[in-house]
């Protein structure tokens, strides 16, 4: 059978295997990003064939994962279910890729393991059914790295040009491109310079074509007002910038139990240097050279991308980091492969087990719901509450927070049928509550925004929450007792999934 048929029947499987996993949250309404932005944002180009959202706050977002699945749409019907099945196959591509990229480096046991601890890392696994843009630009960045590999560089033109317009920060990618090129200058495959130089630069004419007609647009280059204050101009603090590269390389190589794998990479290294210098010296041939080259490409890529979301970014999210998974995940196994063969498969094998054990496991301090299957808790508590919500005579005015705001008023994220009545606020912080006169709500809507264990690290290291709350807005919720003083409340309902909770209140006992 021809090795494209292979590739193909690999994908399906890959595809058929996840779909399977994924299948209890293929029906869930859309969650917190998806709901705020991704959704309507590919939805207004579904219905209108507009690139830049009209129904919510244009952000800059290069379109084409919102293009993909108004496509999709159009083919199968809008729907939680297709949007999921859609990103799911988006999902499954990149693991194929990995696959194939790892037998280009590696043998075909280590491309088995790198694709399998990539399917199932808690990071990768959760957003492999989430409507946001990552997932799409790692899988081009894992096939541009490929193509620079085998220096098929109208491959690398076209895949890299379309890692920038699923996610234009991809474009990070080119200067590491670019040197990688340079370095290999002078090898025996070399490609032609006029070549090179028109595939390492179409990306980047694509992106400055999208700022240009982004900028008619809007009057932004990208973003706007408040987007660029809040992942812009606020985070360039140096002490900020420093504590973001901790936390981004804690999210590497600890988060997640990473840290087994990053750990028997750090073994593998020094078994190998220490093997080395034991033995002769041997002449370095083809497969040693795309290894070393592919060595430099995951380098480069890891470091310009902690780099560079250590600068930019408001919000702090593991899945920015998406692109440069694959190629570490590689790198270690491969590193792995130096060590005896059952010590490397024992390890290869617990963090296989700790990473499935992670989809469900919330760590001890805050943190997004979206890195892990906590985002499946906290949409299936909240469809209870909208249920309950939508059951109460009077239309009631219901006070509560972004997202469950936009969850009980845009119908078409799967919440509620028809629009309730909503009043909403910032958060469900203090400052929120200050100047709140009890007439202007009939309930009052509280969830938990944030991860907030008993054993809180923020709370059992008092200095790790100063430093939150200085430079990543990190504010308390109000205390629940504290509103019952301030409001005549009393608690109507409750929903409680796995740590995650719902309150509903009535005053003055007017509603039952």
């Amino acid at each position: 059978m021809p090795s494209r048929a292979y590739a193909l029947l690999r994908l399906l499987g890959i595809f058929v295997t996840l779909c399977l996993l994924h299948y209890p949250l293929l029906s869930l309404p859309y969650f917190w990003d998806e709901a705020g932005y991704y959704i309507p944002a590919a939805l207004d180009f579904y219905q209108s064939g507009v690139l830049i959202p009209q129904s919510t706050l244009p952000t800059g977002h290069t379109p084409l994962v919102m293009v993909y699945l108004g496509m999709v749409w159009h083919v199968f019907g809008f729907s939680p279910v297709v949007t999921r099945t859609a990103m799911v196959f988006v999902a499954a591509a990149m693991v194929a890729a990995l696959y194939a990229l790892a037998r280009r480096v590696a043998s075909r046991e280590i491309a088995v393991w790198s694709a399998l601890l990539l399917a199932l890392s808690p990071l990768f696994f959760a957003q492999s059914s989430l409507a946001h843009l990552d997932l799409a630009a790692g899988l081009f960045t894992v096939l541009a790295v490929f193509a620079l590999l085998d220096q098929r560089m109208l491959m690398f033109a076209v895949v890299a040009s379309l890692a920038v317009l699923s996610k234009e920060t991809a474009v990070v990618l080119l200067p590491v491109a670019w040197v990688f090129a340079w370095r290999s200058a002078g090898a025996r495959r070399a490609v032609p310079f006029l070549k090179m130089c028109i595939a390492l630069t179409v990306p980047l004419l694509l992106l400055l074509a999208w700022a240009v007609y982004y900028h008619h647009a809007t009057g932004y280059w990208t973003g706007n007002r408040e987007y660029l204050q809040y992942n812009l101009y606020s985070t360039l603090s140096p002490a900020r910038v420093l504590l973001t590269l901790l936390r981004r390389l804690y999210e590497v190589f600890f988060g997640g139990f990473n840290w087994l794998l990053a750990g028997g990479a750090v073994l593998g290294f020094w078994c190998g240097r220490k093997h080395a210098s034991s033995s002769p010296e041997t002449p370095i041939g083809e497969p040693a050279r795309r290894r070393r080259a592919f060595s430099f490409l995951t380098v480069g890529l890891g470091a310009i991308y902690l780099g560079m979301l250590s600068v930019v970014g408001g919000a702090v999210l593991p899945r920015y980091l998406l692109p440069i998974f694959p190629p570490l995940i590689l790198a270690a196994v491969i590193l792995l492969s130096r060590l005896p063969s059952r010590l490397a498969q024992l390890i290869c094998l617990a963090a296989a087990g700790c990473f499935v054990s992670a989809w469900f496991i919330n760590p001890p301090y805050p943190f997004p719901f979206e890195d892990n299957l906590a985002y499946a808790d906290f949409a299936r508590v909240h469809q209870q509450a909208a249920k309950f919500l939508t059951a109460q005579p009077g239309q009631p005015r219901i006070l509560t927070a972004w997202p469950a705001s936009d969850e009980l008023t845009r119908p078409f994220l799967g919440y509620v049928r028809a629009r309730l009545r909503v009043v909403p606020i910032e958060s469900f912080t203090s400052h929120d509550f200050q100047n709140l006169p009890p007439e202007s709500f009939d309930l009052l809507y509280l969830y938990s925004r944030k991860w907030e264990p008993r054993d809180n690290w923020l709370i059992r290291f008092p200095r790790l929450r100063q430093l939150q709350e200085r430079y990543f807005d990190y504010r308390p919720e109000i205390p629940e007792e504290v509103l019952m003083d301030h409001y005549p409340l009393k608690l109507l309902q409750r929903f409680e999934r796995r740590g995650q909770w719902v309150r509903i209140y009535a005053k003055d006992q007017k509603i039952k």
